[in-house]
């Protein structure tokens, strides 16, 4: 048996017609598998109405109610957590991917083809705007966090019962349950779609959601910023000893005639790019510290064999 996790979140208006979509796909040789639906603390009728309609479906189902609302990741882990299948996927409620990649997903996993099957954006039925800020939120994404991720993104993934069980054991506060997959390794296959327009409400996928997405991916898998503050730190001594050496020049062939002036140019220059610097070490340390703090494996082994000795 395989197992379908769908958060849902403000999703009462098209949840009929998700509903009927599942009942499709379930006739369309996708295989015997149940549907895990979590209600992410939607204010809406969405809890309400799956309790009433799941059990006229010929579909096998969980329904989960979080207490408030945690996000999607969270609302998808603990989907995870209770799936019976040997294999997952995970798919969004608003339909805006076709349920056709979960069987595509299942016939993968179930051929032993892959570990890990991601869809991949191809074309966008969004508006010209919001495709333009995606098409660059993404770029950034992968020049500034992982450079694995496809150049369109992605959203709904499918994964072994091996892979889920890893992906658990790593969560964190704030985790960012793709960036953790590719984190993993393992065989990875990717299959393209076309995103749907949205047909029903509005999404709850705001800017202010796309940006924090953006940075607690950056802090959890990279130490760019730190990077960055050591390299300036660097760079900006450098420049500080340089600038200083002019200015002692400057002063002593009497370029420099107010008073003070050449002791608070050195020290705002030397003092300054000090600071940089001592804040990029410090900040070394505390993400060696962090990345302990954080039990990630240093390795994780995906099979071994042992023949024993052959006796000749």
């Amino acid at each position: 048996m395989n197992s379908l996790v769908i958060p849902v979140y403000r999703n009462e208006a098209n949840l009929d017609r998700l509903l009927a979509e599942l009942v499709k796909l379930g006739g369309r040789g996708a295989g015997e598998f149940e549907v895990v639906f979590v209600v992410d603390g939607s204010p809406d009728r969405c809890l309400q109405i799956l309790r009433e309609r799941l059990p006229t479906l010929p579909l096998r189902t969980q329904l989960l109610s979080l207490s408030r609302n945690f996000g999607s990741f969270a609302a998808i882990a603990a989907g995870l957590e209770r799936a019976r299948g040997s294999n997952m996927a995970v798919m969004s409620a608003d339909l805006q991917e076709p349920p056709e990649l979960v069987r595509r997903f299942f016939e993968i996993l179930g051929a032993g083809q892959a570990d890990i099957v991601f869809g991949v954006r191809g074309r966008r039925s969004d508006p010209w705007l919001s495709e333009i800020a995606s098409n660059m939120f993404w770029f950034l994404y992968r020049k500034l966090v992982i450079k694995d991720i496809p150049r369109g993104g992605v959203d709904v993934f499918g994964c072994t019962g091996e892979v889920r069980d890893h992906l658990l054991r790593l969560q964190g506060v704030d985790s960012n349950l793709i960036a953790l997959l590719f984190w993993l390794g393992y065989r990875r296959e990717y299959i393209v779609y076309e995103r749907q327009p949205r047909l029903e409400g509005k999404s709850a996928w705001t800017f202010g959601k796309k940006l924090r997405y953006c940075l607690n991916s950056i802090f959890n898998f990279t130490d760019l910023p730190i990077q960055l503050l050591l390299y300036s730190g660097a760079i900006a001594l450098v420049l500080a000893i340089a600038a200083s050496m002019l200015v002692v020049v400057a002063r002593l062939r009497g370029d420099i005639q107010v008073p003070g002036y050449t002791p608070i140019v050195l020290a705002t220059l030397f003092f300054g790019a000090l600071t940089s610097l001592g804040f990029g070490i410090v900040g070394q340390y505390l993400w060696l510290s962090l990345q302990v703090s954080r039990r990630r494996p240093n390795y994780i082994v995906h099979s071994a064999e042992d023949h024993g000795t052959k006796h000749l």
